[in-house]
């Protein structure tokens, strides 16, 4: 109980700013004494710090002289989000506040060969090393992961892009480190959909689906603030809907599937150029080209139309109030989203009732691991994990 309260606080302060304990008390339902129990404690574990001295920016508490405002700082706190996909690994440190304080990402040479979890695990170790160096704790961390996740949230259930299947993720990557950090796993859409909802273009709206844009393609689906995860866990893998070219093979060795059609490796088909080192990089280069290429901006519009499609299909059974592209798709944004924005105006059957909007990522390439390290703290915030 004592637990759940003190989570409660500090949501309290997450969500709505510092406050005095009165105020914090009013806010949460909790005793004041029982306020200032868990305030005490959590100012012991440097997560808040409460202002000692009466000035115009104390928060008013009633009569008398204002109350000292609490304010969640925790800056030694810290979750570890970390990702892996096809061409790299990232990891994002993020403090109790929500505050970044680490970010980095390193390519990954396969050579051909599905990656392995050596390049993570050096990643993680080296960057969680680096934190505890600086004084910080690292309470948990996440792993973003392009495919399926057990129910355990430990386990890689399948993804065909990495070749992985039944890969006990988190259990490798706790013993890397000698077992003082609990490790989880999770889909990589439902990460930087959580990333968005909280840090990036979604923040202003409470139904918004996130479309990765990878090697794969995937979505996180955010309702009332909340995942969507399916009756197993599995919702979001959009990327292998039967509504691209039926004559595409996708990377499942499936025909058909919308990733075939949609995906960073199908663009790099149509437009005739090499992927680079990151998909944002691949992108990024391309959107050069198309400036001066009109062969290019063809495609590129082509891939827009194939977009739209697929969209319209998902906006019609989720009508969410925003569409959040990311990944490769940013960059290739002004040659992409009219295509696709036309196409959801004239297959959806609700357009002239509402009309998602659709928008690009703020977050770039660490969009995943962000969400990843917010998944990281979700347990200090709901109690389940003491400071």
């Amino acid at each position: 109980m004592r637990r759940q309260n003190t989570g409660l606080v500090l949501r309290s302060l997450r969500a709505e700013g510092p406050a005095s304990r009165t105020e914090l008390a009013r806010r949460t339902g909790l005793a004041k004494a029982t306020v200032g129990t868990i305030v005490a404690e959590l100012e012991l574990g440097r997560a808040v710090t409460e202002d000692g001295v009466a000035s115009s920016s104390a928060v008013p508490a009633g009569r008398g002289r204002p109350g000292r405002p609490v304010t969640l700082t925790g800056e030694s706190i810290i979750g570890l989000g970390l990702e892996v996909n096809v061409d790299y690994v990232a990891a994002v440190a993020l403090d109790l506040s929500g505050n970044v304080v680490a970010v980095e990402t390193r390519p990954v040479s396969t050579a051909g060969r599905p990656p392995s979890a050596r390049e993570l695990v050096e990643l993680a170790t080296d960057v969680r090393a680096d934190l505890v160096a600086g004084g910080r704790r690292v309470v948990s961390a996440t792993v973003a992961v392009p495919g399926l996740v057990a129910h355990d949230n430990r386990t890689v259930s399948w993804a065909p892009n990495l070749g992985w299947d039944g890969r006990e993720l988190a259990a490798e990557l706790e013993h890397a480190f000698d077992g003082d950090c609990p490790t989880t796993v999770d889909n990589d859409a439902n990460c930087a959909a959580l990333a968005e909802a909280s840090h990036g273009v979604a923040t202003d709206v409470v139904d918004s689906l996130y479309l990765t844009g990878t090697i794969g393609i995937g979505a996180g689906i955010v309702r009332d603030g909340t995942l969507l995860r399916g009756g197993s866990g599995f919702a979001g893998e959009v990327g292998h809907m039967p509504v691209g070219d039926p004559a595409a093979q996708c990377g499942c060795g499936r025909m058909g599937c919308w990733e075939a059609s949609v995906g960073l490796r199908a663009m790099l088909t149509a437009v005739g150029m090499d992927e680079q080192s990151t998909p944002l990089q691949t992108a990024t280069a391309v959107a050069e080209r198309a400036v001066d290429d009109e062969r290019v901006r063809a495609a590129l519009e082509v891939l827009g139309l194939d977009l739209g499609r697929g969209l319209a299909t998902l906006a019609a059974v989720l009508d969410p109030s925003a569409i959040v592209l990311g990944g490769y798709f940013v960059p290739l944004g002004q040659f992409v989203v009219p295509a696709a924005q036309a196409v959801l105006a004239e297959r959806l059957p609700t357009a002239q009732l509402h009309l998602p909007e659709i928008r690009l990522s703020s977050l770039g390439i660490h969009a995943a691991a962000l969400g990843a390290a917010e998944h990281a703290l979700v347990d200090v915030f709901t109690g389940s994990l003491a400071l």
